[in-house]
């Protein structure tokens, strides 16, 4: 199962109306991959902003986002700015001096912000939501950079490999780890998490559904969630994506399918 393209009215645009536009890099096949990125993505088809896509090569991103003013997306510890998708840039409130924003929270906010139509931040959940986020970023995720993020640099088409690549991380993206005991130890360490995250999301079932972080119903944290699900199912179907889809009950896959309505790509 892949995420869709779509061609709803509701979200088409044509020549005379501004519309958001996210950008993106592409990845070995026509879906998208990265899950900062994806994680825009949900939220833009949560709310049914109109948006496109601008496709960007990966070695072509930082100068790409120098050109149209974006804001760096972080600072590194030496000052040198930091350029990394997702960019949008929102014409729609005003089309002489569009917004342009950069960093998946930033956005995050601002679409919250002037976009409160089907929030993604429930009332009186940003702050806890944001925090289940940075977990799902820096703690959640980080025993599967050493399997992904190889993968990811080697799943970029030909023409945008660099010599050596980072990917917003600070690994280098060296050969996919080969078969053998390492690769299932890094598995291994990847389910652990999977698991302790698993037990904290069945207490919802006591006044939920134990799928969704806010209980019924998606909501920004389960967007962030599901984006590293559609990493790992991207870059890695055979050998990630076949054990993940397996693990807790079919916690994971539930998830995937709350989430399948606010896949398209535009």
């Amino acid at each position: 199962m892949s995420p869709h393209y779509s061609s709803r009215s509701s979200h088409n645009s044509n020549n005379t109306t501004p519309v958001i536009i996210l950008y993106d890099t592409p990845g070995h096949s026509s879906q998208p991959w990265a899950p900062n990125i994806w994680r825009i993505r949900f939220v833009l088809n949560y709310k049914r902003l109109r948006y496109r896509t601008q496709w960007v090569e990966f070695q072509n991103i930082e100068t790409t986002l120098r050109s149209i003013g974006a804001p760096p997306s972080s600072v590194r510890s030496d000052g040198r700015p930091v350029y990394t998708l997702p960019v949008i840039v929102d014409p729609t409130r005003n089309p002489s001096r569009p917004e342009i924003i950069s960093n998946p929270s930033n956005i995050a906010e601002y679409l919250e912000t002037y976009y409160p139509a089907r929030p993604v931040f429930p009332e009186g959940s940003r702050s806890l939501q944001s925090l289940f986020v940075h977990y799902i970023q820096e703690i959640f995720a980080k025993p599967l950079l050493p399997i992904m993020v190889p993968l990811s640099a080697q799943g970029l088409p030909e023409r945008s490999q660099p010599p050596v690549y980072h990917l917003h991380t600070h690994i280098h993206a060296a050969n996919p780890l080969p078969p053998g005991p390492q690769r299932e130890r890094a598995w291994q360490l990847v389910k652990e998490q999977f698991d302790f995250l698993s037990s904290i999301l069945e207490k919802n079932s006591l006044d939920g559904d134990g799928v969704c972080v806010m209980g019924y119903s998606v909501s920004y944290a389960d967007f962030a969630l599901c984006s590293v699900l559609l990493w790992i199912e991207n870059m890695a179907p055979h050998d990630g994506w076949a054990r993940v889809r397996e693990w807790n009950g079919g916690r994971w896959i539930q998830l995937r399918e709350r989430c399948r309505d606010y896949m398209d790509v535009l």
